[in-house]
């Protein structure tokens, strides 16, 4: 059997290749799972522009030459168990979790129980517990089956958007009704920025500004989960804060003139700068100075989760999310559309304009590497 796995240029993330290879026999404790579908979207790209310095690249090592240190960039979606040498992990059975964009992967399940395992692969063991996690769908609390869209486009995302969420209320935001808060978020249109502003926007008090480009301002106002929405290159026009006032950015957008136009517009009036992800990956880095106002920390969402994992037990942690996923995943049906994408080629070309930010944010991709 033939696998197809779509690699790229880890210092150059617009050259790909397809790598091919004949699927090795398994050996005792070793899982084969055939990657029917996942999702791709900018959070993806993220994965690749933090892929050294967060060590995304060593989910999924590739096969080398001596031209090109090449990458595999981990996505999210549905996989099927098609040859097993472990007696609790039958064949046949469905999982979700972190995938190659590849047509098929070699798992070592360990901790089975029956919501599903974790990887144990060596090369995976220093990697946060939330990437190696794979769950049987039909144990998992968060699976539905006329939603299995939304759960590869927006599950990932959302879990992030809650600990954005989740962060800012425990640290920065102020449960008290009468305080002025104001979230600032980039990249408003990216679906994780969306998750954020709907569930930001729940808190009392709180005004969420949306940072968008004029041509998805129309879609971001849309929405209605943002108070206000500001055009990239109307910086100047976001909503002027004070020392007594709470102001937050969320920099999802991962583009420093935005940053540095943001932080130059609050000063010292910005309470927290939060770093998220990169799906501006490309632009441009001319700015000059030192950034005025706090200094910008980066939101690890493992760690955060890890966290509530241990203050609320697993099963505290996945209720509350659990119930703010079922509202948001609803939600999202008044305005996502889902298109299917099948086979490599066509997936190569989609990575492609996802990569220079060409696609519609009101679609969810979905892939295949098979045709």
């Amino acid at each position: 059997m033939t696998v197809i796995t779509l690699d790229v240029d880890r210092k150059q993330l617009s050259t790909t290749r397809f790598f091919t290879e004949t699927d090795r026999p398994l050996v005792d404790g070793e899982v084969r799972v055939s990657v029917e579908h996942f999702a791709l979207t900018s959070n993806n790209i993220t994965y690749g522009v933090f892929g050294d310095g967060m060590r995304y690249w060593d989910f999924f090592p590739s096969a080398q030459d001596t031209e090109i240190l090449w990458g595999r960039i981990p996505v999210w979606g549905f996989a099927e168990v098609i040859d097993s040498q472990v007696p609790s992990v039958e064949v046949g059975r469905r999982i979700y979790g972190y995938l190659p964009m590849s047509t098929d992967l070699i798992v070592k399940p360990g901790r089975v129980d029956e919501r599903g395992f974790v990887d144990t692969s060596e090369h995976r063991s220093a990697m946060a517990a939330t990437y190696n996690r794979y769950m049987f769908t039909d144990h998992d609390p968060t699976y539905r089956a006329d939603r299995e869209a939304q759960q590869m486009v927006l599950w990932p995302l959302f879990m992030t958007s809650f600990m954005i969420d989740d962060f800012l209320g425990q640290n920065v935001l102020e449960e008290d009704a009468s305080s002025i808060a104001t979230v600032v978020i980039s990249s408003a249109s990216s679906k994780t920025a969306i998750g954020a502003a709907y569930l930001l926007a729940r808190r009392t008090g709180v005004t969420v500004v949306g940072l968008t480009s004029a041509k998805n301002a129309d879609f971001v106002r849309s929405l209605d989960c943002y108070h206000r929405v500001v055009t990239y290159d109307q910086i100047g026009d976001l909503p002027s804060g004070t020392a007594s006032d709470i102001t937050a950015y969320v920099d999802i957008a991962g583009d420093r003139s935005v940053t540095h136009g943001v932080h130059a517009h609050y000063q010292d009036d910005l309470s927290y700068s939060m770093v998220v992800g990169s799906t501006h990956w490309d632009a441009p880095t001319a700015t000059s100075g030192g950034l005025a106002g706090p200094k910008p920390e980066f939101l690890f969402a493992p760690s955060q989760i890890a966290l509530r994992s241990k203050e609320w037990g697993r099963v505290g942690l996945d209720q509350r999310v659990g119930e703010s996923w079922n509202r948001f995943s609803e939600w999202t049906g008044s305005w996502m559309k889902v298109e299917q994408t099948k086979g490599a080629v066509a997936v190569e070309k989609l990575y492609q304009e996802l990569l220079a930010g060409r696609v519609d944010p009101t679609v969810g991709h979905v892939c295949s590497m098979r045709s």
